[in-house]
């Protein structure tokens, strides 16, 4: 469905029944909502489950630039306001994490649970932020196909290169369709994002941390000092999978992902 959103023409699902136990998807960094699908399709019938393109994603529209992370939580508030949700639970990957900790920074009371997978809560360091000036010079130079392929080498592990071909494929296409201005934009607002691990402390809802156990971007360390900072969270280690931990262990992932989910 697309929906006006702070002023912005957006994309999102909505599946379920309307009184469900709200659950928001958040994809990440340069995908759309469509990497979710494995997971849509195990979530329990009790829940209502949301899916939607980040502003310049997907099919939602790029709108004014430059980005910054406080739009994305902006848009995100705007969604829950817009499908009337009471309490929604978060499940965000990579930059998703980077949105609903954000999001739980600014309104706590709002939410009833987290899943923050192949996330972190600290702001970049400066290499990371020299490697995200280095992709906009590819993209500026070369394009997104070229991006695109770099990309993939440090999104999947290495071992899924012949085990995961499709969704490689399929990942690669994605982001040579995303807007070139979009992802040079949100590598930016990214690159700026505030540093959230004051809040982790502070967190008082169920949640669960779900890493790759190869992922080079944000690895196994993150999400442990994710599960040290946040008391009572679960911390879940995915084997044989990278970044993308959802669409390279669907199985292992889901599997958690449920059992989390009985919690509510």
């Amino acid at each position: 469905m697309l929906t006006n959103l702070s002023g912005l023409t957006q994309y999102y699902d909505d599946k379920g029944p309307q009184n469900g136990i709200p659950i928001i998807f958040i994809h990440g960094f340069p995908f759309d909502s469509s990497t979710w699908q494995s997971q849509v399709n195990v979530v329990p019938d009790r829940f209502r489950i949301i899916t939607y393109d980040v502003r310049g994603h997907g099919q939602s529209e790029a709108g004014p630039m430059p980005y910054s992370l406080e739009f994305f939580v902006d848009d995100l508030f705007a969604l829950i306001k817009k499908l009337e949700l009471d309490q929604p639970i978060l499940c965000g990957l990579s930059m998703g994490g980077y949105i609903a900790l954000r999001a739980f920074e600014r309104w706590p009371a709002l939410f009833r649970g987290l899943i923050l997978c192949d996330t972190r809560s600290e702001g970049d360091s400066n290499e990371a932020k020299i490697n995200r000036a280095n992709a906009i010079k590819t993209i500026r130079e070369h394009g997104n196909e070229k991006y695109a392929e770099d990309s993939v080498k440090n999104l999947f592990w290495e071992g899924n290169t012949n085990n995961r071909i499709a969704e490689i494929a399929n990942t690669k296409k994605i982001i040579e369709k995303t807007s070139s201005d979009a992802i040079c934009a949100t590598s930016m607002a990214l690159a700026a994002r505030t540093d959230t691990t004051e809040v982790l402390a502070d967190i008082n809802v169920p949640v669960l941390i779900i890493v790759g156990e190869h992922d080079k971007i944000t690895p196994p360390i993150a999400a442990e000092s994710l599960h040290e900072g946040i008391q009572g969270s679960e911390l879940v280690v995915i084997k044989d999978a990278g970044h993308l931990s959802n669409i390279e262990n669907p199985k292992d992932f889901n599997e958690a992902l449920s059992r989390f989910l009985e919690r509510f």
